[in-house]
Formats: C-alpha cells, structure tokens, sequence
C-alpha cells in the first residue's frame, strides 16, 4: 500500500491515508424513507476513515454502514471482511468520506462477497 500524506500542502487530517482501493457496499442507516444503497470502490483509507467512489451523493451527517472484501487473509486461508459504521464527513455525486465510529473485521464463508453467514448489521 502507498501512504499518502502531504503536510507541505495543509493537510488537515490526523491520521495516514493508505490507497487501498477494494469493493465496497454501503447502506444509509436513516429513516426508512431516507435510506440508499449501493456499491463503490475504496479510494483511500485510514484508521480514522474511509473515502470512496459511489452511486449517488450521500448527504453529510447521515450514518452509513458499509463493508469492504479485505485485502489479507486471516491465517493465509480465511476471506476476511471490514464491516463499519460511520458518519458521512464529505459527499459529492462521485465520491463520500466517512469518519468510522465503530469497526470490525469479520470471517467470510465460501459464499460470494456480502452474502456471508458472518456478515450482519453493527449494533449502534
């Protein structure tokens, strides 16, 4: 993974952005009415947050819980899989940053990517 950070520029954030670019879906969290899907790809990622390419824009403020196929492998056998929780910092029609409020790294079945067994909703 490449680490972006450019302090030169004014760069705000806090924590190291690692491009990290995997399949992602996401669901608001929202009232019923409210809610949206979809699917996008990672653009970059760290500790603290997620940015990442989207269907339609998010708007600011909104929960979303989304999940991500894992680049590694628990013990070099086990599909892993990022499932988070967060609130939408940044959105345009293109893209959405998230700050995660919660996480969890999950194990996947031999079922295909967000149809595990395992992967369930995070409690809030």
């Amino acid at each position: 993974m490449v680490r972006r950070r450019n302090i030169t520029d004014g760069e705000r954030r806090d924590k190291d952005r690692f491009a990290l670019e995997r399949e992602l879906r996401y669901r608001t969290m929202e009232s019923p009415a409210a809610d949206a899907s979809g699917r996008g790809r990672t653009l970059n990622m760290s500790s603290s947050g997620v940015l990442f390419t989207l269907e339609g824009a998010l708007m600011r403020g909104h929960r979303v819980e989304f999940s991500v196929d894992w680049p590694a492998q628990l013990n070099d056998s086990c599909r892993l899989q990022l499932v988070a929780l967060g609130k939408v910092v940044r959105s345009n029609e293109n893209t959405a940053a998230i700050r995660f409020e919660k996480y969890d790294f999950r194990t996947c079945g031999a079922t295909a990517f967000g149809k595990t067994a395992t992967a369930g909703k995070l409690s809030a």
